[in-house]
């Protein structure tokens, strides 16, 4: 008899169990994550990585981003050969223009997105008598990008030539080979004045400061980044999502930390 009641009782505690187990709700099954590619800039990284992405998979975490950070004209030439990217944010025009002009846009979602801007620096420490583009040619050792090889060198090239100080800086410059060696001259306080993109100077203004912008007229152009998807992107409708983010007033604030300002509609 006991024997009996003991098979009984765990029948009963089987059914009981089983119960538990089919009574409750189905948990919600996990939405398939995307993977989307992003193409963009160099100088991006850093804003993107640490704040961006995070930022957008909070709203979209179904939306695994893969960012490919590199010079605008590498990431063209990637994407001519194969790179299956979804979004192409360049450092400037001419490499979305000739990918667009090529098939690779879809024409329909270029649009201006950033903006940079050409900056005049001075070490943090200690007060400095430059405040202005044209007080550049006052300083003992400034430092420029070597306009030959470097796009900000280019455009402080054509920024000092415009305002006719150029004649007056070019003796004594010191020619970086890059827009980093600039910033850190100015840093170290080996050059006492240099221009350099406001991101740059965004990324050590513990050791620089920000003095003065390009006056308006001395450039040509502004320095724009533009933003498109793929034609044949893989995800269109993540991309677009990740496209509409970007043009927000909450992803802008963000980029304003870090030194671009958003192109003004």
């Amino acid at each position: 008899m006991k024997k009996i009641l003991a098979v009984l009782m765990s029948l009963a505690l089987v059914v009981m169990l089983a119960g538990c187990g089919g009574s409750g709700e189905k948990k919600a099954e996990p939405k398939a994550q995307k993977q989307l590619t992003l193409a963009a800039a160099a100088s991006l990284e850093k804003v993107f990585e640490q704040r961006l992405i995070p930022m957008f998979n909070k709203k979209h975490p179904e939306v695994k981003i893969q960012g490919v950070y590199d010079a605008s004209g590498k990431l063209q030439s990637q994407i001519e050969n194969g790179l299956a990217a979804d979004v192409f944010i360049s450092a400037a025009n001419k490499q979305m223009t000739a990918l667009d002009k090529k098939g690779y846009m879809d024409s329909a979602t270029v649009k201006p997105l950033l903006e940079n801007k050409l900056v005049l620096i001075v070490p943090a420490k200690g007060e400095s008598t430059i405040k202005s583009f044209n007080d550049i040619a006052k300083a003992k050792h400034p430092a420029i990008g070597d306009p030959a090889s470097v796009p900000a060198g280019q455009y402080a090239k054509e920024a000092l030539t415009s305002l006719g100080v150029w004649d007056s800086v070019l003796p004594k410059a010191s020619l970086g080979t890059n827009v980093t060696q600039v910033l850190n001259w100015v840093g170290e306080g080996s050059a006492d004045a240099g221009l350099v993109y406001a991101t740059d100077a965004a990324l050590l203004k513990d050791k620089v400061k920000i003095v003065a912008e390009a006056p308006a007229g001395s450039l040509k152009k502004q320095i724009i980044y533009p933003i498109g998807i793929l034609k044949k992107a893989p995800e269109k409708e993540a991309a677009k999502a990740l496209a509409e983010f970007l043009q927000t007033e909450e992803a802008g604030a963000v980029l304003a930390k870090y030194g671009f300002a958003p192109v003004k509609k």
